[in-house]
């Protein structure tokens, strides 16, 4: 029955074909000198990509007019520096500033089409560097903020701040243990969290697994098939490092009470390039991330302890930036080259194409598409006959967050024979597939194989034996 199993798995990915790209926001820096103008970039992401929101690292006027200008469906986070927060936390003469803000940095670019929907009060002011006094004045200023939109007739933004994952307290890993750094917990993020819940912004996090992987635990990090981190107290299974860290973030929010309060995604990517030696950076491995981070954020398959949810998701960044300091990995965290080609393929470019620049970062590949070809290009994917039960379980587990699995699914069509040899080898194939048929896609730790006997010429009596 096998062979006839990974025919109807391609006839199942081949009805999928058809499905609009997903929807995700960008990061939109401009520390470089090679970069097309804000009007030329507006017009690019709202005319040719699915992209449908920016975050902006200020308020540069040029900026909001070109997308007021050319992009007015694209929703824009304007930032605000560091250092203007203390001015709006003042008691006296906080809600002025705050006020006057508003005017000489948003009012007039909304009034002229910028659809300005977030307002981004500092970045990272609870570390990694704290400063006491922007810690103290943070949650003022957002307040403050928020009545001055309300007051200058601009209701429709909202105010958040962008936090890094070391606001939760050192822990294992495992996401039923995470909870928020004592000292922040109860007395600031308690009260951030309330104000969240009251106004209907989210809580918004910078979520870099890049930051946190090594040699060891790559696949773990950027999408691709490993045994997983279990968690004994939810009896769930992660095969994502950034699945674990969003539910860490949502386990320290429920035990506060604010389980309900929406998480949003400042930052999340991973680089092109960086210094010689290191391992697992390069376009496949940014690709693999950011493929797989879309589908979680955006593709409606949520989390393992929030199924089902979509976040607004903010990938880090549009484009590589030649001129910021530090590590080479800083400079290349980019998705578009400066002539918009992509430096791989997101399947971000509304007419469907995944052709990549003619001087792409070096090695590059396709992207996984959740739209695969069904024609299998002479390969398929299937389960080693004696692997293991439980490995072949896990390989089912982290391939169905990618693929449609409800043909294994009771009453699917590929359901019987009801065993997870068959079941693994359907949604391994699946994978396989879609994400462009490379053999290390079908590895899974060592438990697949390639076969290029195309099961379309077996027939159904013949699969029996």
């Amino acid at each position: 029955m096998l062979p006839l199993l990974l025919l109807l798995a391609t006839a199942a990915l081949a009805a999928a074909q058809g499905l609009p790209p997903l929807p995700i926001g960008v990061n939109y820096g401009a520390n470089a000198d090679n970069l097309p103008s804000p009007a030329a970039v507006a017009t690019f992401l709202a005319a040719k990509t699915t992209v449908n929101r920016v975050k902006l690292f200020d308020a540069n006027p040029a900026f909001l007019d070109a997308f007021a200008a050319n992009a007015p469906g694209i929703s824009i986070a304007v930032s605000i520096p560091n250092a203007a927060l203390t001015g709006f936390a003042d008691r006296a003469a906080g809600l002025d500033a705050a006020r006057g803000w508003v005017r000489d940095n948003l009012a007039a670019h909304v009034a002229r089409g910028a659809n300005v929907t977030l307002l981004l009060a500092g970045n990272e002011i609870l570390g990694p560097t704290v400063v006491p006094d922007l810690v103290v004045a943070l949650l003022p200023a957002m307040r403050r903020l928020s009545q001055a939109l309300q007051l200058e007739g601009l209701p429709q933004v909202r105010v958040t701040t962008p936090h890094y994952l070391g606001i939760l307290a050192p822990s294992d890993g495992i996401p039923s243990n995470a909870r928020f750094r004592p000292g922040l917990d109860t007395k600031v993020l308690a009260p951030m969290l309330r104000f969240h819940n009251d106004t209907g912004s989210p809580l918004m996090v910078n979520a870099y697994p890049y930051f946190s992987y090594n040699a060891q635990n790559l696949n773990y990090a950027i999408f691709r098939p490993n045994a997983g981190v279990y968690d004994p107290a939810t009896k769930l299974n992660y095969t994502s490092m950034f699945d674990a860290q969003m539910d860490a973030i949502y386990t320290a929010m429920k035990k506060l009470g604010y389980g309900d309060v929406q998480i949003a995604v400042g930052e999340a990517g991973w680089p092109t390039q960086a210094d010689a030696g290191q391992v697992g950076v390069g376009p496949e491995e940014a690709r693999d991330f950011n493929a797989g981070m879309i589908r979680v954020c955006s593709g409606g398959k949520g989390t393992p302890l929030m199924p089902g949810r979509t976040f607004e998701t903010y990938v880090f960044s549009l484009f590589d930036e030649n001129q910021k300091p530090g590590p080479i990995a800083e400079r290349n965290f980019g998705i578009f080259n400066p002539d918009f080609t992509p430096k791989y393929d997101l399947g971000l470019l509304r007419d469907g194409s995944s052709s990549a620049s003619p001087n792409p970062s070096p090695n590059p590949s396709p992207k996984p598409s959740p739209n695969p070809s069904p024609s299998g290009g002479g390969k398929w994917c299937m389960a080693k006959a004696g692997a293991d039960a439980t490995t072949l379980q896990n390989n089912i587990n982290y391939a169905c967050g990618f693929v449609d699995c409800k043909p294994i699914q009771s009453g699917g069509g590929c359901f019987d024979p009801n065993n997870v040899q068959s079941h693994a080898s359907f949604v391994m194939n699946a994978y396989y597939q879609a994400n462009g048929r490379h053999d290390y896609d079908c590895d899974f730790k060592g438990t697949g194989m390639v076969t290029s006997s195309d099961p379309s010429k077996i027939t159904e009596i013949d699969s029996v034996f």
